[in-house]
């Protein structure tokens, strides 16, 4: 087995260590010693964009916010399926996220300087303070609902947090969460804040088995 090689590393506002690791041709994020995300496991971060923006046919110019950038696979999906007039706003709160996608652009993609992306170094709360101003809003943040590299995160989830990403959606919008695992009791949160057709399909990791993860969609009115 080849080695873990350390490419970087940063502290986050909460005083745990984010690091990236090389392994051969794939890349590690690492969480206070967690394996948060890597190249070599994304399958359900693509299908995140996929199902979400997928809903988006027929909305001329649609324009969606993607909550994390991660290393990048939700924003790549997402420019794969959404026609070329679209708007990926992607907000960011760790700048390291963004230059380590920009320094290893060979791997992971020249994404992040696609003109059809805007990314922004804001915690996405705040973007979502704009209303009315997308079609669609995916939340590819912390590990879903259970918020726990990030303790403000825990804010999205919330009733307040919700009637905030709701009233960011234009009519009918979308919002599409991506989750590590099942939550029925964020389902009854999402409906009790007015989302519609409220649904949480399972995603795995691999083609026919593998971790089962979650992806819950809710109508704005």
């Amino acid at each position: 087995m080849q080695p873990y090689e350390l490419l970087d590393s940063f502290t986050t506002p909460d005083g745990n260590e984010m690091t990236l690791y090389k392994q051969g041709n794939e890349l590690f994020v690492n969480y206070d010693g967690r394996e948060l995300m890597s190249t070599r496991t994304h399958r359900t971060e693509c299908t995140l964009a996929r199902v979400a923006c997928e809903e988006l046919a027929g909305v001329a110019a649609p324009k969606i916010l993607i909550g994390g950038l991660g290393l990048g696979y939700t924003v790549r999906a997402a420019l794969d399926t959404l026609p070329e007039d679209a708007t990926i706003v992607t907000a960011e709160v760790y700048a390291k996220i963004v230059h380590w996608n920009r320094e290893h652009s060979e791997r992971l993609g020249a994404n992040a300087d696609d003109p059809r992306v805007e990314i922004r170094l804001q915690d996405v709360y705040e973007v979502v303070g704009e209303r009315r101003a997308f079609d669609a809003i995916l939340l590819d943040v912390d590990n879903g609902p259970i918020a726990e590299t990030l303790e403000s995160n825990s804010r999205l989830y919330e009733h307040a947090g919700l009637l905030r990403l709701k009233r960011a959606l234009r009519r009918d919008g979308l919002l599409a969460v991506w989750s590590a695992h099942p939550d029925p009791a964020f389902e009854r949160r999402m409906a009790a804040a007015g989302f519609l057709e409220v649904q949480a399909p399972v995603a795995r990791t691999g083609k026919s088995k593998g971790a089962r993860h979650v992806i819950f969609l809710g109508r704005a009115d």
